[in-house]
């Protein structure tokens, strides 16, 4: 999952980097508003964490960019206001959640967690197909009720070819979700292959169908008739 924190607090925005990156998060940092736009016009995100308060500029003209751009990014304002006005202008605005400062990083990520599930998921904790079932939360993938032993990347990569189930995904996608700015950094996709022959490898293993097909000249589908039921338990 990849984050763009706008922060100008360059201490906090490391923290926030720091603590997110152990869980698996690939962050990008923004210190004030001509910055921000810039990468949010170039770049897609899973969460943005939104400071109110920026250098040459506002955090609520990020919201109105985001609307004007017709990006669905998920958003969650962290800021030291805690006025009534100020919330409601930034959910109303778009923004999915709003914490105030000071606060705690388990919290942070928590909130973030809450946005992407309702983001790909509905909201719910388990995802269930006819072949495996993914615990979000706890990050383990079962077939017949065992766990499959599955690096980060290979869970990421699957949670998001299940997250867009039935659609061709460019290897270009896959990259800059998993990878973010590496994809700049690299001529080849060819590490792809590698990570997903790996993924569907114990996924047949274990017992699953092998969904996932390669779409010549385009990328990978997630290809399934019955599968991407959302539940709330198994």
């Amino acid at each position: 999952m990849r984050l763009l924190v706008i922060e100008d607090e360059i201490e906090m925005s490391k923290s926030i980097c720091a603590y997110m990156q152990k869980n698996n998060f690939i962050c990008d940092t923004s210190y004030d508003f001509p910055d921000a736009s810039q990468k949010i016009d170039e770049n897609n995100y899973d969460c943005i964490l939104l400071d109110i308060n920026l250098p040459n500029g506002n955090g609520l003209s990020v919201l109105n960019q985001l609307k004007w751009l017709g990006k669905s990014n998920g958003v969650l304002i962290i800021s030291a206001k805690n006025s009534l006005e100020d919330k409601l202008d930034g959910l109303n605005l778009g923004a999915d959640d709003y914490l105030t400062k000071p606060f705690h990083l388990a919290e942070l990520s928590a909130r973030i967690e809450t946005i992407l599930r309702r983001k790909y998921f509905g909201g719910q904790i388990h995802v269930v197909t006819d072949d495996f079932i993914i615990e979000i939360q706890d990050k383990i993938v079962y077939c017949k009720d065992q766990p499959i032993d599955l690096t980060r990347k290979e869970y990421e990569l699957l949670l998001y070819f299940t997250a867009n189930k039935n659609k061709v995904i460019t290897k270009e996608a896959i990259v800059e979700h998993l990878w973010g700015d590496y994809i700049y950094m690299n001529d080849n996709y060819d590490f792809i292959y590698t990570h997903i022959k790996n993924l569907r490898t114990k996924l047949m293993q274990s017992g699953c169908r092998d969904c996932i097909k390669a779409v010549y000249g385009m990328g990978y589908k997630f290809n399934t008739e019955k599968s991407g039921q959302i539940t709330h338990g198994k």
